[in-house]
């Protein structure tokens, strides 16, 4: 059994600029934080149609650490809302506010109030890569095989 309470913590400084409660997980095992819409007042989002956001949070992480914006699996098959970028990144350095890009896939309008679980956040390490210049890759089994090179099974 896994013992989710000695899961390591990080400390992230929050500013929350709405009248919506902090992110938070939801179970001991979520790995993601719901993050909330902050409108004055509801908005109407067409079919394909393309939003962004306002959260009324704005973060602080820690070097080495990422967050992702991810979309919510309630929005997605309830009301055919999703992130378009997804997984949106919140560099560590960057101090804005978080904002969420919403598309509505569905063929219906769709209304996001103030307070809606838009999407949600996830805290995530980050390695910086070194890249080194070559003249050659070594060989792998697969190649150059990609986008469905081994079939739909």
């Amino acid at each position: 059994m896994i013992n989710f309470a000695s899961m390591q913590t990080i400390p992230v400084n929050i500013v929350n600029k709405s009248s919506n409660p902090l992110p938070a997980y939801a179970t001991p095992g979520s790995s993601g934080m719901d993050i909330r819409a902050n409108l004055n007042e509801p908005v109407n989002l067409e079919p394909l149609g393309r939003l962004m956001v306002p959260t009324g949070l704005f973060i602080e992480l820690p070097e080495g650490y990422e967050a992702q914006v991810r979309p919510r699996s309630g929005m997605a098959v309830k009301q055919g809302i999703t992130c378009l970028n997804s997984p949106g990144t919140i560099d560590a350095d960057y101090r804005g506010e978080i904002r969420v890009i919403l598309i509505n896939l569905s063929d219906t309008d769709q209304v996001i109030n103030h307070g809606d679980r838009i999407a949600q956040m996830v805290i995530a390490k980050t390695e910086k890569a070194r890249l080194v210049l070559a003249e050659n890759l070594n060989e792998s089994t697969r190649g150059e095989g990609g986008f469905g090179h081994t079939g739909k099974n």
